[in-house]
């Protein structure tokens, strides 16, 4: 590591430390700012501020900035942007003084807390008069909603899930049966393997016991650099989401693909004909749940609008085109229409919950994990 990664990874730290004592502060002075919460008062304010665009990773945001602005007459416009591409252009907008995203939904947890809030680039904001309906730990920086990536089988060719543990997917029947995003792209699944190591390396060690009956013995640094190696070396294939889910679903395959994917492909079960079906029961987890933060460019313009915009996603009207995809909304008083997909409402306790207090480290240690991978990964 040379001595500039060395001072900037130092710096990171430093600056996640002060924000989350920063955030701390905040949190404590939540009452004062509940009580001075007007909406009236903010949609006057954000009628009187230029149009603003909001950056997101699903295109839905495009009719959701849509049905904004005829509910409150304050011009948005909706743009999908992929987690990477949200951050790199609020820096680039940021040191040009140009802002043209005021708004980012969903983007790359780690780089939000190792870089954008630390760095002043992005900042957090919660709705006064929803603080209450939102977990405290997923008000600062808010959560608009969690994505849950699941296991998931074919259901034309098994009745019910082929695994029950995570470590079945080491074993030789397995390999190039696999599929996943590439987390050379989808960095998310590299700050996945740490948030596992952080947070849930016992679990990992205990669901290998479990199945094996006995210790497990490895000369890697963790029972989840064990697992990652192990998996690695069966070789799964790394694609974009449309390709995963249609090499797990797509009808009349004889060996299809077992794969780890968002709730949100479920959809195309019935738009597509795919045939996705939850794993439920998996030790030591059934999935994930990858946190979607709502922030705001520090250099907006319109900060009234983004903050309305952001409150327009707090509520069921607003998260509604997400929601119906499986996507927890951050306002524990939305709940999951009766119509989706996946039926993961029901399996939410056994999904691995990404904890944003430690994302700056999973950004310090991303490249370690993707070497990791990459030395690991046998075809």
């Amino acid at each position: 590591m040379t001595q500039t990664m060395q001072a900037n990874k130092r710096r990171r730290r430093a600056a996640a430390s002060a924000l989350a004592l920063i955030l701390a502060t905040a949190i404590g002075g939540a009452a004062h700012a509940d009580e001075a919460f007007n909406l009236d008062a903010l949609i006057d304010a954000a009628k009187k501020e230029p149009p603003i665009t909001v950056y997101a990773v699903t295109g839905k945001i495009v009719d959701t900035a849509e049905a904004f602005t005829a509910k409150y007459g304050v011009q948005a416009s909706g743009k999908k942007v992929n987690e990477a591409t949200q951050v790199e252009l609020m820096i680039r907008e940021y040191q040009a003084g140009n802002i043209v995203g005021d708004v980012s939904v969903a983007t790359d947890v780690a780089s939000a807390m190792g870089e954008l809030l630390p760095e002043g680039i992005a900042t957090s904001w919660t709705p006064g008069d929803l603080a209450t309906d939102i977990p405290e730990k997923l008000r600062s920086p808010l959560v608009v909603v969690s994505d849950p990536h699941v296991w998931t089988y074919n259901t034309e060719k098994y009745d019910k899930c082929p695994i029950t543990n995570i470590w079945q997917l080491t074993e030789p029947q397995w390999k190039g049966k696999l599929a996943m995003l590439d987390l050379f792209d989808k960095p998310l699944y590299a700050d996945w393997f740490n948030q596992i190591e952080t947070h849930h390396d016992a679990d990992v060690s205990k669901a290998y016991e479990d199945l094996y009956g006995k210790a497990l013995a490895t000369d890697e640094k963790s029972a989840t650099a064990a697992w990652v190696k192990a998996f690695a070396e069966n070789a799964p294939l790394l694609s974009d989401s449309s390709t995963v889910a249609e090499a797990a679903g797509a009808p009349g395959q004889a060996e299809p693909f077992f794969v780890i994917t968002s709730t949100a492909k479920y959809r195309d079960n019935e738009a597509k004909g795919l045939k996705l079906g939850l794993c439920d029961g998996v030790k030591p987890f059934s999935g994930f749940l990858y946190p979607g933060f709502g922030l705001m460019a520090a250099q907006t313009k319109s900060p009234n609008a983004a903050k309305l915009f952001l409150r327009y996603l707090m509520t069921e009207e607003g998260i509604a085109p997400q929601t119906i995809d499986g996507k927890i909304s951050g306002n524990s008083k939305i709940g999951l229409p009766a119509n989706e997909a996946s039926g993961v409402g029901k399996h939410l306790d056994e999904l691995m919950a990404f904890d944003a207090a430690t994302a700056a480290d999973d950004l310090d240690k991303r490249e370690s994990w993707q070497d990791f991978w990459r030395v690991n990964y046998k075809k």
